[in-house]
């Protein structure tokens, strides 16, 4: 029996070639079970290579008036970038005997949030990509094994993961495109009878992204805040940031992580870059763009002259003597 799972992320991730070579040594009498969250076309010419015979599709309803799970409760949230970070903070202060999880646009978020809620005394579980397979499914189970709790994550955990009584799905920052949001809701609310909530944040300049989800069908109701109730932790946040340089450096990461995010966004025409609250008492400055070919050739150029006397990026002093025995230390 051949059972292809999650085959349109197979697809992607660009391994269609490699499922067609598996499927050619197989044997041609067997099973086959193919289970996709999206149907495009090429899952649909992988399903014509993957059976011999007619296969059954089964599918959901199509007349449903909403694809998300029907115990769901989804709202959003505008908010200033600015006040996005105290929402959030006020947010889980009040669901501390909840069972959340909050979804970040980048690896170096997850890491600095992480960081910085636990500087603050909020306890936290974080997953993302750039952990070892053994850290994530060790954060994985104790999170399951918890009544309570909150985990901060990238879209590495919004599928493919059975996580029991979630109750709110957060995403802190906005998914990339509709079915991307309904992957991360869909951990909550989950099997028959199952309830769960799900919030989404979106600042002023991101309210366009609603109508892709209407056209998604996807219910969504607006969810107001009053700014009063936040707590104004705002400049204790900015002087533990300035003054602790690992968790400086983390946020800086994390800044550029997202700026960057909004760059490679498919639908970056809604989501309009701006500064978010990093906890900087004013923007870092990080290098956003990828080198031009011009930049390329004056460092190829600095590169090749630089050699004849030792001078690089990571020997600024030069080439020294045979019997210099001078060491140095950069700052």
């Amino acid at each position: 029996c051949l059972m292809i799972d999650e085959a349109d992320r197979i697809l992607e991730a660009n391994f269609e070639e490699e499922m067609k070579q598996i499927i050619r040594i197989l044997p041609k009498t067997r099973q086959t079970a193919l289970f996709s969250a999206t149907q495009t076309k090429k899952v649909e010419d992988l399903a014509r290579l993957s059976f011999q015979t007619t296969p059954v599709y089964i599918d959901v309803d199509d007349g449903r008036t909403k694809v998300t799970n029907e115990g769901l409760q989804q709202g959003y949230c505008v908010v200033p970038s600015t006040k996005r970070f105290l929402l959030l903070y006020s947010f889980l202060q009040r669901n501390q005997s909840k069972k959340v999880m909050v979804f970040f646009s980048s690896c170096n978020s997850v890491k600095f949030h992480s960081e910085l809620l636990k500087y603050i005394h909020v306890d936290c579980f974080d997953i993302h990509g750039k952990q070892k397979q053994q850290k994530r499914t060790s954060t994985f189970f104790d999170f399951c094994k918890a009544e309570k709790g909150i985990l901060l994550c990238t879209d590495v955990a919004a599928r493919g993961l059975d996580i029991p009584a979630v109750d709110w799905i957060v995403q802190y920052d906005p998914p990339d495109e509709p079915k991307e949001y309904i992957h991360r809701v869909g951990r909550t609310a989950r099997g028959e009878g199952g309830k769960g909530n799900a919030l989404l944040f979106l600042i002023p300049e991101e309210l366009q992204f609603l109508r892709y989800l209407k056209a998604a069908k996807v219910p969504v109701k607006e969810y107001e805040f009053d700014e009063k109730k936040l707590k104004n932790v705002q400049s204790q946040l900015e002087k533990l940031v300035a003054s602790n340089y690992y968790l400086n450096k983390s946020a800086k990461d994390a800044y550029r992580s997202y700026m960057l995010a909004y760059n490679s966004h498919s639908m970056k025409d809604i989501f309009n870059a701006v500064a978010a609250s990093f906890c900087f008492s004013s923007p870092p400055k990080v290098i956003l763009s990828i080198d031009s070919n011009a930049s390329k050739f004056r460092k190829k150029s600095r590169k090749v002259e630089g050699s004849r006397n030792g001078f690089s990026d990571d020997n600024p002093y030069g080439r020294t003597g045979s019997k210099d025995k001078r060491q140095f230390v950069r700052y």
